[in-house]
């Protein structure tokens, strides 16, 4: 990773919490200038997310630890989410691996985590298409920190309309509904924002103490929005009390 950084480079650390630049590079790695953060300060903890929206970084498609699980995968799984894909040539490899092990069959998830990822949709849907059933997870927790979030509103909308065209279902994820899942109460920006996941064909929530009541105010929020509205086009129908 720290070859493919340069100078002025952009760094995120825990899902965006804490924002960096990089200022130079040494031997032992990077020196990056703290940009963004708490008042009062954060701590960089293990185990926590790092990205690099500028950054083209060469990495394999698939880790040894991933072929590792794909063993398993490929015996057992229903479906397999390919976390952090990039380009058409990586969901290729995934399934020259998958063909390697005997499945020829198992649907594939594309997590669309990045602005690199959002480019290259309709190539990687074209790739899978012809050989296996393929949905899209629109991953908005690092879409976010990619692309910035200003821009989150205007790049799902594309997610949604490009997998429409290609009849790809779409999985709408993270946050939704959290505050309500946490805490037992939901925030009237989560309420509007859950009544856009009627457009996709699946709604992923987080766990938390109060997820029983989060699914049953999302369900009640689908069934009236899905004779609202159908994907991107308004019903128009009567309102009902």
């Amino acid at each position: 990773v720290i070859d493919d950084l340069a100078v002025g480079h952009r760094v995120f650390i825990d899902d965006g919490k804490i924002g960096a630049v990089v200022e130079s590079l040494i031997p032992e790695g990077a020196v990056l200038r703290i940009t963004r953060a708490r008042a009062e300060g954060e701590k960089v903890r293990g185990e926590k997310g790092l990205n690099f929206p500028d950054s083209l970084l060469r990495l394999p498609a698939l880790t040894e630890q991933d072929l590792e699980m794909l063993d398993l995968a490929a015996r057992t799984a229903d479906i397999i989410g390919y976390s952090f894909i990039r380009t058409a040539d990586d969901m290729a490899t995934l399934m020259a691996e998958l063909d390697r092990r005997g499945n020829r069959s198992v649907p594939v998830v594309a997590k669309i985590e990045t602005a690199q990822a959002v480019r290259n949709l309709p190539e990687i849907l074209l790739t899978t298409l012809p050989r296996r059933p393929v949905g899209v997870m629109v991953a908005r927790g690092d879409l976010a920190v990619e692309i910035g979030p200003e821009r989150l509103a205007e790049i799902q909308e594309e997610i949604l309309w490009l997998c429409e065209a290609a009849h790809v279902p779409v999985i709408w994820a993270t946050q939704v509904l959290e505050s309500l899942a946490r805490k037992g109460t939901p925030t009237r920006s989560e309420i509007t924002d859950a009544a856009m996941g009627v457009r996709a064909e699946c709604v992923m929530l987080n766990k938390g103490p109060y997820i029983c009541r989060a699914i049953e105010t999302l369900r009640d929020i689908m069934q009236r929005m899905n004779a609202h509205q159908h994907k991107k086009t308004a019903r128009l129908r009567a309102l009902h009390w």
